[in-house]
């Protein structure tokens, strides 16, 4: 059998001796693009059961069936983390899901703000999570929630969950978390910064930590993987491991 190099993400149950039907674009993708046959290997996961070997049992025109043969790797599941962020342009938007799924995001959950202006495709997002854990090793796929109302989220937040804003008003240093680990969430604001009289609700909650991304503005795409580096650099599995 040839080294299994292509890694495949598969909304099924996986375990020993499982089969596991593909669906139309899945079998597209396995025997025509990439040109593999009965017997050849794939690497599968579900975000659940860590990742899996499977032999390509069956070969269709619009389908085919893979059988599991061994886990490969456990589950490797992220820290309680959450991202938060209002949707921007759509290919930085894709960066920002992308850049969550490889640094260890828990949940990603878009909101909209009084001065977010671009639309959302949740279903686009969540393929794009699912690309970039297939790409990225990883064996957990985040989710991606619907779109909310930043009043909704703040009016349903626990304030168990503290929340890291990344405060464009705050031009200085970057900070360096001294707060205890738990669950948290990283809040990035859109490209025009959040309104006054969102700023006044943040500023009112006790479980909300404001914090400097350093001296120059941001952009948000980038803001997000510099908050989700502070984070994980100083309360995450980064320190952990």
């Amino acid at each position: 059998m040839t080294e299994a190099r292509i890694r495949l993400y598969v909304d099924q149950a996986l375990a020993a001796g499982q089969p596991v039907a593909l669906t139309e674009a899945q079998a597209n993708y396995l025997f025509n693009v990439m040109r593999l046959v009965t017997g050849s290997r794939v690497r599968l996961f579900n975000g659940r059961d860590g990742e899996w070997l499977a032999v390509v049992e069956h070969v269709a025109k619009r389908g085919g069936v893979l059988r599991c043969s061994a886990q490969s790797a456990p589950l490797i599941a992220p820290p309680d983390l959450w991202l938060i962020f209002a949707p921007i342009k759509k290919t930085r938007t894709d960066f920002i899901v992308e850049k969550a799924v490889e640094m260890g995001a828990a949940r990603i959950l878009p909101v909209q703000t009084r001065y977010t202006n671009e639309r959302l495709r949740e279903d686009k997002l969540r393929a794009h999570a699912i690309e970039a854990a297939e790409q990225c090793e990883a064996n957990y796929v985040p989710p991606v929630e619907d779109l909310v109302t930043f009043d909704r989220l703040l009016a349903g937040w626990d304030p168990a969950r503290r929340i890291l804003w990344a405060d464009e008003g705050l031009r200085g240093r970057a900070a360096l978390l001294r707060a205890p680990p738990g669950p948290w969430a990283i809040l990035i604001g859109p490209e025009g910064g959040f309104a006054p009289e969102e700023r006044a609700k943040l500023q009112a909650m006790s479980c909300v930590t404001p914090v400097s991304l350093g001296p120059r503005i941001l952009r948000a795409d980038t803001a997000a993987v510099a908050a989700l580096t502070l984070w994980q650099s100083t309360l995450g599995d980064w320190v952990q491991a």
